[in-house]
């Protein structure tokens, strides 16, 4: 069973690497057996800070935008979202992504790819919170990338002293989850 899953880029600011981090983890996963991952760049996805007149949770958009991001993500079987650390959580952009929809993210796996001084952990454990209000079951193997400044070698690639965590370990979890709940959610 082929797995949709989206790395969505969680930075919109100009001078951002989450660009990057999100095309470094999908080269890192070329291979892997069973997962079609496609980046999301929430710079291009027009979704100015929530502006729905009713809550996600009714399912109810009025706004174009809005219905297009709610089928692009009800069309993923898991997420990861790659995120730096904004003082001690998740940025804005990524947060307002997430909270324009709701049940498009129920009983999906999420996994977590954080980048900043401390390795973006604060801003990961942030996230666990949002996804466990969503019933999405988050995936505890994490990549971590700390020393933003200092992360990428002479070359352009992350330095692998800096990485926290396995890639392979974290998507081999992501698809058991994934494959778990989309036999859940079609039965």
């Amino acid at each position: 069973m082929i797995h949709k899953i989206a790395v969505i880029i969680g930075s919109t600011r100009p001078s951002r690497v989450g660009d990057k981090v999100a095309e470094w983890y999908v080269n890192k996963l070329a291979n892997v057996k069973d997962a079609q991952l496609e980046i999301i760049d929430l710079l291009s996805e027009n979704l100015p800070f929530l502006n729905e007149p009713s809550p996600a949770s009714s399912g109810q958009y009025s706004l174009d935008r809005t219905k297009k991001w709610s089928e692009k993500i009800d069309s993923f079987d898991a997420f990861v979202w790659v995120t730096p650390e904004y003082n001690h959580s998740a940025p804005a952009s990524l947060t307002n992504a997430i909270s324009y929809l709701n049940k498009e993210w129920q009983r999906k796996p999420v996994a977590l790819v954080s980048y900043g001084s401390m390795g973006g952990v604060r801003a990961a454990e942030h996230l666990r919170a949002i996804a466990g209000e969503l019933y999405m079951a988050d995936i505890r193997p994490q990549v971590a990338i700390r020393l933003l400044w200092e992360m990428f070698d002479d070359a352009g690639d992350i330095r692998s002293d800096l990485i926290w965590g396995d890639p392979k370990e974290q998507i081999n979890e992501l698809l058991w989850r994934s494959d778990a709940l989309k036999s859940a959610r079609q039965g």
